[in-house]
């Protein structure tokens, strides 16, 4: 087997073929669009799909294509257990919008940085697992269950690639998702959006309820009697006021973002409590929380090859939002984004520094390198 320092030039010699790669899926508009029964989430997310999955079986992994839906590459023969390693990143992105300086769907260099729809949300993420597993798969590095890098193709919707994925294949023993922020993530805050509904003669009393309990509210929801805490996540956020019509009735949504201490059921039961008779309480979306155990081997061991490789000494953190791990069991988040690097992926430009490419790279290729070792 090679060394580490061996693993780590031959990761670094791979970026221009990764380079290559990426522009090939960047050209693709994987706007989530007009369904067939062969594109289920439209035109644009499908040709991502099958570009990915062509460069997969051109770098010699064995392709899987479920239902033009999700598919994945694969390095190691299935086991009669059905055990496997999971990396699960999407293929799929927003609409690029207005204000960008070149084309979004052509992959731009300008400087150090690379410019386009899905550079970093979540293309070149993924196809930085796929190029660090190539690299180790030509190592001849062999782990002890198979290794897959799924590719996803209705994130940016409604997660319905993994939901698809998970009604066929049995969930990973562990993985991760590219598809945050660096360190280690061992866990995701829980979401539940409510609606609070008057009718037009409620009115009043649905405007005394937002000012008393949301616009002169602290944000950790004390005044719903809802101020959940804990170790893990730290307090109750409060956010995402929005006032509104549904025909003649008025309406005041918001999102609390809360908590592994509480559930959702806490949530509603507390806020019940608080609603002036006649108005009525609905939920518009709501996501559980995930907590990973974080002192468990493979969260210690990724979180090592992260400080190794940036020569930080983090340690696992938790996150306000919502990754494929809210679907997929037994994963959790594990970058890119590197900290003080926010609010890039939907924007116009969307960008990612070729040196960050390159040390995702590397970050991946050697805790995929852990992993054959760590059984």
């Amino acid at each position: 087997m090679q060394d580490k320092q061996e693993i780590i030039t031959k990761l670094k010699e791979i970026q221009p073929s990764l380079t290559k790669a990426l522009k090939e899926l960047i050209v693709i508009p994987s706007v989530f669009g007009d369904k067939s029964e062969d594109a289920p989430f439209g035109p644009g997310p499908k040709a991502a799909l099958l570009k990915a999955l062509d460069i997969a079986d051109r770098l010699g992994f064995k392709t899987v294509n479920l239902d033009n839906k999700v598919g994945y590459a694969q390095y190691g023969d299935d086991l009669p257990t059905g055990c496997y390693y999971g990396i699960f990143g999407h293929v799929d992105v927003v609409e690029a919008g207005q204000g960008w300086d070149s084309d979004p769907w052509t992959l731009s260099e300008r400087g150090n940085r690379l410019y386009g729809r899905g550079v970093l949300d979540n293309k070149g993420p993924i196809l930085a697992n796929l190029f660090a597993l190539y690299v180790l798969k030509e190592a001849g590095i062999r782990f002890p269950y198979p290794v897959r890098i799924v590719f996803g193709t209705n994130e940016e919707v409604a997660f319905a690639c993994v939901k698809h994925y998970l009604t066929k294949e049995v969930p990973p023993i562990f993985g991760w998702t590219p598809d945050c922020k660096w360190p280690v993530v061992y866990g995701e805050r829980g979401r539940l959006r409510v609606r609070l509904t008057s009718p037009g003669d409620q009115v009043a009393a649905l405007y005394r309820f937002v000012n008393d309990y949301l616009l002169h509210s602290k944000g950790n929801g004390q005044e719903l009697g809802i101020a959940f805490s804990d170790e893990d996540f730290g307090e109750m956020i409060v956010r995402g006021y929005s006032l509104g019509m549904a025909e003649s009735d008025h309406y005041i949504e918001w999102t609390m973002s809360y908590p592994a201490s509480c559930s959702q059921e806490d949530l509603i039961l507390a806020i019940h409590d608080k609603i002036p008779h006649g108005l009525t309480l609905s939920v518009r979306d709501q996501w559980e929380p995930v907590l990973y155990d974080k002192d468990s081997i493979y969260v210690q061991t990724l979180q090592a090859v992260y400080n190794q490789v940036t020569g930080n000494t983090a340690t696992p953190v938790t996150t306000t939002g919502g990754t494929f791990a809210k679907i997929v069991p037994n994963i959790i988040a594990y970058g890119p984004s590197f900290p003080g690097q926010k609010d890039i992926a939907h924007l116009p430009n969307e960008w990612l520094d070729k040196t960050d490419l390159e040390t995702n790279t590397i970050i991946y290729g050697l805790a995929l390198l852990a992993l054959s070792q760590l059984e």
